[in-house]
């Protein structure tokens, strides 16, 4: 049965998967959904038993059903390979009373990697099925990790070409030159003079440019999107939720049925999203606690049922959750209001013109699986120094919020339900936060140094995400105001 996608601002709108994938968002500033989510074909004994790589293929042919069992596996084999330093894909660590499902050991060290190492294996076979003879153009706007990611991802990719836009004093050093040293023939980078929110409105304003995309197509060009509005992007994150909880079972830490919680470190919303959408998969959840940093946005819609973006934005040491206009919760809202187009709509429209909106009582009763949580900058800190003086484990700022959170809930519930944190980002990405927590005498070093000075306290190597940029070229150097990106992808496409 072929699982049909449609647009959470125009019911009428629908695409097939691999549609999806390439046009990234729909019609109206719309996301695409699923009609419905399918139920696992497979036990969890069944899939205890199984690698990432084919949990992987169980979950994706159920939401990718355009796509031949020869392309999935293609697109699966050719992602999660040699390119992660572990045969495990994502493990699982025990510390602190919760397992930290490591999302980190791909090609740039961040959960990032979990999907945009597949993207564009899956959206070079998604163009090839429906005969896209344009250059695909991949436009993204990141609060730190996805921009590199992506570079990696599509780096030298035959048919496509990539720009990147980052808030140029909003992201860590390690995270900024891991962007603008990236040699990708085909890729560009850009700092703006503005927040994340105004990268992502700017590119999610080209996308909705009818007049922009005709001029681009008759150029031979076709937008497309790797942030996580792309449904190619969400579906892989699904599978990592699912992997995490048949490895609890394999290894004797729950029986089969039992629920868990997640803990999830989040200002887009993306990666928690995946968890619930695993969970209408099958995955057995008792609560999705949503981790915030200062910007609390998401903790204050949970807790009062407003969306309110109208507040200052902060800049925080957990810089990937800097964020206020959280994307992928209009996924969510869609669903609790009953996948009526016209009232997500109608919501959508008050956060574009008052900067909020306010969901009923009846949606938000439908919420009661999520908590919100929020972590402030010294416990931020705390967390990290004190899991590390707890066992030597060393964890980075934005899974040190979950960390944080999660110590809150379980305090204020008594909740001792098995619980999995969304480990999002390795320490050496935020080595100068992470150093400050854990050995405040070393604030007078570089981030290389400091990097060194992590390996030896933590005993863990450096990762080559980290080596190979200590002394690489910087390549990408151009900066532009938040109202000229349109006129920059132009320039960099060379019309």
């Amino acid at each position: 049965m072929e699982l049909i996608y449609r647009s959470t601002r125009n019911n009428n709108e629908t695409a097939k998967a691999s549609e999806a994938i390439l046009k990234g968002l729909a019609g109206e500033g719309g996301l695409f959904v699923p009609d419905f989510i399918p139920e696992l074909d497979k036990s969890f004994e069944e899939l205890s038993k199984m690698t990432y790589q084919e949990i992987a293929y169980e979950v994706m042919k159920l939401m990718f059903t355009d796509f031949t069992e020869e392309e999935l596996k293609y697109c699966i084999n050719s992602a999660y390979d040699e390119k992660f330093d572990t045969p495990v894909i994502a493990p699982l660590a025990y510390h602190n009373g919760a397992f930290f499902l490591e999302l980190f050991h791909g090609k740039t060290i961040a959960f990032k990697d979990m999907a945009l190492s597949i993207l564009p294996y899956l959206m070079t076979v998604s163009a090839k099925k429906n005969n896209i003879k344009n250059e695909i153009v991949i436009l993204t706007a990141t609060s730190g990790d996805t921009g590199k990611a992506a570079l990696a991802g599509f780096a030298d990719v035959p048919g496509t070409r990539i720009a990147v836009f980052y808030p140029k004093n909003g992201v860590s050093p390690i995270q900024e030159k891991q962007m603008v040293t990236e040699k990708g023939k085909n890729t560009f980078v850009a700092g703006i003079t503005g927040n994340f929110d105004d990268a992502q409105t700017g590119v999610k304003n080209m996308f909705k440019d009818e007049a922009l995309n005709a001029y681009l197509n008759g150029k031979g060009f076709q937008l497309s999107s790797a942030n996580s509005i792309n449904i190619g992007r969400l579906v892989p994150q699904m599978v990592y939720y699912i992997y995490s909880y048949a490895q609890l079972l394999k290894d004797g830490k729950i029986s089969a049925g039992d629920k868990i919680n997640i803990v999830v470190p989040t200002g887009n919303f993306g990666n928690i999203l995946a968890a619930y959408y695993a969970s209408l998969m099958g995955l057995p959840v008792n609560k999705f606690i949503c981790a915030s940093n200062d910007n609390k946005v998401l903790y204050d819609f949970f807790t009062t049922g407003t969306y309110d973006r109208n507040r200052e934005f902060i800049l925080t040491t957990s810089p990937s959750m800097d964020i206020l206009i959280s994307s992928n919760l209009e996924r969510l809202i869609y669903k609790i209001a009953d996948c009526d187009s016209d009232k997500l709509s109608s919501l959508m429209n008050d956060l574009s013109q008052k900067g909020k909106y306010e969901i009923t009582p009846s949606m938000k009763e439908k919420l009661d699986m999520f908590r919100g949580g929020f972590a402030t900058e010294a416990e931020v800190a705390d967390e990290i120094g004190k899991i590390y003086k707890e066992d030597g484990y060393v964890i980075d700022t934005h899974t040190a919020v979950a960390a944080a959170v999660y110590d809150k809930y379980k305090a204020e519930s008594g909740d001792d339900t098995v619980t999995v944190i969304a480990s999002t980002a390795s320490p050496y990405k935020f080595t100068r936060s992470v150093m400050a927590a854990i050995d405040p005498e070393s604030k007078d070093m570089d981030d290389f140094e400091l990097a060194d000075k992590l390996s030896m306290l933590s005993g863990v190597r450096i990762p080559n995400a980290v080596e190979e940029i200590r002394n690489a070229e910087i390549i990408h150097k151009t900066v532009c105001d938040k109202e000229d990106m349109e006129q920059t992808v132009k320039s960099f496409l060379g019309c």
